[in-house]
């Protein structure tokens, strides 16, 4: 470029290279292969795991309003979806009831009878799928008639009877065949409870992926649709919730359930956390998850489908965004879909 143009004048007289130091960031840039080289973050088929919604019956099939594209399955199609995510290389699905509302009470009894949804749906996917990894969670919030993840007496969640239940079921559910036990009720000593309870079982090998930091989010509206409680909850859950705007308080969280045995943490919700995924993975180096919420699948969803932005771009980009905050692996209602992008 002639050293007299206009365009090195409107730049203060030096040249792009003059001023970067020849420093072109852009080179790499510039062609697919060259991008695709220095891509530091890869999303797989590997890091997604996939959350099903259970209900009673034969055959059926119930679409969730809130979430579009997403059904409750009857225990029979639960295994032929086990079947299709293991096609896919879908490593785990983690399974949620909707109970009927007849089996609940006060302090989500059900969850201990061993023939709840729950259970059979576990034992009959490991029966015909042995080889994809089943996640269930021993929180008492589908089994109660308050919604709340915890026993209600007296209009307080009582933490101690509560840790107690969970365990308990935590057995039943390992008994069962999960292979991955994921309280998400947040009660004081869970971990620790639910690790002594099952080594007591004989289930050492069950492994815990601890709700490290679980946020009370406004995100969680659509799975409450899901799973039946949305209309029953009294009060809110901010009493064993960790409060959004608390960072510190989450490593201490993370910190107290690593010290009690978890084998993993996982952060709920996932993309209005992403700082603390990565600090959590700083901090400790452990094998780390995030759950995309029901809320953050169905913004993406309806935002689609007024066409405001390309959903299948923007479901692809969240998700590498968690790997690229740190994580090793993603719960998200986008499993298959994601799946048959990533190996097509």
């Amino acid at each position: 470029m002639n050293k007299h143009s206009p365009l090195k004048a409107a730049i203060g007289g030096r040249s792009v290279d003059e001023i970067t130091g020849s420093r072109r960031l852009r080179r790499m840039r510039k062609a697919d292969w060259s991008r695709r080289l220095v891509q530091e973050n890869h999303l797989k088929v590997d890091d997604l795991i996939w959350p099903i919604f259970l209900v009673d019956g034969v055959n059926v099939r119930e679409p969730i309003d809130a979430m579009p594209g997403v059904e409750r399955v009857s225990i029979d199609l639960a295994v032929k979806e086990a079947e299709r995510a293991a096609k896919l290389g879908i490593p785990a699905l983690a399974t949620f009831p909707r109970v009927d509302g007849a089996r609940k009470d006060l302090t989500g009894s059900h969850i201990l009878d061993p023939d709840n949804l729950i259970n059979r749906a576990t034992r009959a996917i490991k029966e015909a799928v042995p080889q994809i990894g089943v996640i269930t969670d021993a929180a008492l919030d589908p089994f109660t008639d308050h919604g709340h993840d915890g026993i209600l007496r007296n209009g307080v969640i009582v933490n101690d009877e509560t840790v107690e239940q969970v365990a308990a079921a935590a057995v039943m559910q390992a008994a069962a065949g999960a292979d991955i036990i994921a309280p998400s009720d947040m009660m004081d000593g869970r971990i620790g409870a639910i690790r002594d309870a099952l080594d007591a079982g004989g289930f050492q090998d069950v492994a815990i992926m601890s709700y490290a930091t679980k946020f009370a989010s406004a995100f969680y509206g659509p799975y409450r649709e899901a799973i039946g409680t949305s209309g029953l909850l009294k009060g809110d859950k901010k009493t064993y919730y960790l409060d959004p705007a608390n960072a510190a308080e989450a490593l201490r969280e993370a910190e107290q359930d690593l010290a009690e045995g978890a084998d993993m943490l996982m952060v709920k919700p996932g993309l209005p956390y992403l700082d603390i995924i990565r600090t959590l993975k700083n901090e400790f180096n452990v094998p780390m998850f995030a759950y995309q919420v029901s809320g953050e699948y169905s913004m993406i969803k309806a935002a689609a489908a007024n066409g405001w932005i390309d959903g299948e771009r923007a479901m692809m980009e969240s998700l590498l965004g968690f790997k690229r905050a740190g994580c090793d692996g993603i719960l998200t209602y986008f499993a298959p879909q994601a799946a048959k992008l990533l190996t097509a």
